[in-house]
């Protein structure tokens, strides 16, 4: 999941930075029935140390509705990028 804008998550303590991190899910297959199935039991948010903390990770557990939230905040505050990966012409780029 990649995060455009530093955000926030119920029970964490402050702002995460932007960037990208791992959702790990949990599920338990359910039993007794005549089919493969199963239910989610948890859900957290990986965070990988940064600076002082590197080759520290963290797991936060989080709800899915929490995690869409974020990722809609992020998505109504993040500008379009009207300039493609490619180099910017010279006139572009004074701008």
């Amino acid at each position: 999941m990649t995060f455009s804008n530093p955000f926030t998550l119920p029970g964490y303590p402050g702002d995460l930075p932007a960037g990208d991190y791992e959702i790990l899910v949990e599920e338990e297959l359910l039993q007794g029935l005549s089919f493969e199935a199963y239910r989610r039991t948890a859900t957290y948010l990986t965070e990988r140390g940064r600076g002082r903390h590197a080759g520290r990770t963290e797991l936060w557990a989080t709800s899915d509705g929490d995690l869409e939230k974020a990722l809609s905040r992020d998505a109504a505050t993040t500008k379009p990028n009207k300039h493609s990966d490619a180099a910017l012409s010279p006139q572009e780029d004074r701008t």
